[in-house]
């Protein structure tokens, strides 16, 4: 059986004036009392309730076992409102996935490692790929994936293969296993280079990036296929994000016509709408006679 391993992969403090807020909807929404999260945290009732009232503030140890204790960053815990969050936004951060964390902050990422304590590349399929957008940081999700190992792959990195759909990456052919390369550091994502994305809200993407989170807060992501217009994601709609590494398909790419070949093609074309257009003349002279 395959281990789990939460793998770290900064958090900062600001101000405390949201946390006793945030405090009392995260323990109402686990149904505890402030009697059992004091109990479970080892300080008193009324200075948990003090902090919940605002009218005391937590040292740094007390804060760091809030954090701990709800799963979520301090920054998150101090400085985010939750209760203007969306349900899913609070389940994402309930099940141990801060959606707050910045392009260039660490994350926890839910891993897999064999009996010799070797990291493994989990296979999300189409089919397991709905489930994954709720699922990606559930630690009981992620044990069931397929999982299996490149030895040509670098044992220091982390690595995922996905099954795309669609023909929007072209001429990477649907049904394609696309294997990516955990990205921990979003400010370090390249222009015009090849990535996993997984989004809130569309699920698992394959997509070329252009990153303006700097300037804007958001990727804007391309299609090979010039077919499909580009789109932005803002950063808080991202989950994780994969370089893209190799692709595994049983269909062959299909071939690019040298410029000979497509001039021919198109010269063969024109032929062909001309004598189109000869018939229609001819027919529309037949019933002009008649």
């Amino acid at each position: 059986m395959d281990n789990i391993v939460n793998k770290i992969v900064k958090d900062t403090a600001c101000s405390v004036s949201t946390l006793g807020q945030n405090i009392k909807l995260l323990r109402k929404r686990r149904g505890r009392t402030q009697d059992d999260i004091a109990h479970a945290l080892e300080m008193k009732r009324s200075t948990l309730s003090g902090y919940e009232n605002g009218v005391a503030e937590p040292g740094i140890e007390a804060l760091l076992a809030l954090a701990k204790y709800f799963k979520i960053s301090v920054d998150t815990l101090i400085t985010v409102d939750l209760g203007t969050l969306r349900e899913s936004e609070l389940y994402q951060l309930e099940h141990g996935y801060d959606i707050f964390v910045n392009g260039g902050n660490l994350r926890v990422l839910t891993t897999t490692v064999d009996s010799s304590n070797k990291e493994n590349i989990e296979v999300v399929n189409q089919k397991a790929s709905a489930g994954y957008r709720t699922g990606f940081a559930d630690p009981e999700y992620i044990r069931v994936l397929p999982t299996f190992q490149m030895p040509f792959l670098s044992p220091d990195r982390k690595y995922r293969t996905f099954q795309i759909s669609g023909d929007s990456m072209l001429p990477i052919p649907d049904k394609s296993w696309v294997t990516g390369e955990f990205v921990q550091n979003w400010d370090l994502v390249r222009d015009h280079q090849a990535y996993i994305i997984l989004t809130l809200n569309d699920g698992i993407m394959f997509k070329v990036v252009e990153n303006r989170l700097k300037t804007e807060g958001r990727f804007l992501l391309h299609s090979l296929n010039p077919l499909y217009e580009s789109y932005p994601v803002d950063l808080k709609d991202l989950r994780e994000v994969w370089r893209f590494v190799h692709y595994i398909s049983s269909e062959l790419p299909e071939p690019n016509l040298p410029a000979n070949q497509m001039a021919g093609a198109l010269a063969a074309l024109q032929n062909e709408v001309a004598g189109i257009k000869k018939q229609i003349e001819k027919q529309g002279k037949l019933f002009d006679d008649v």
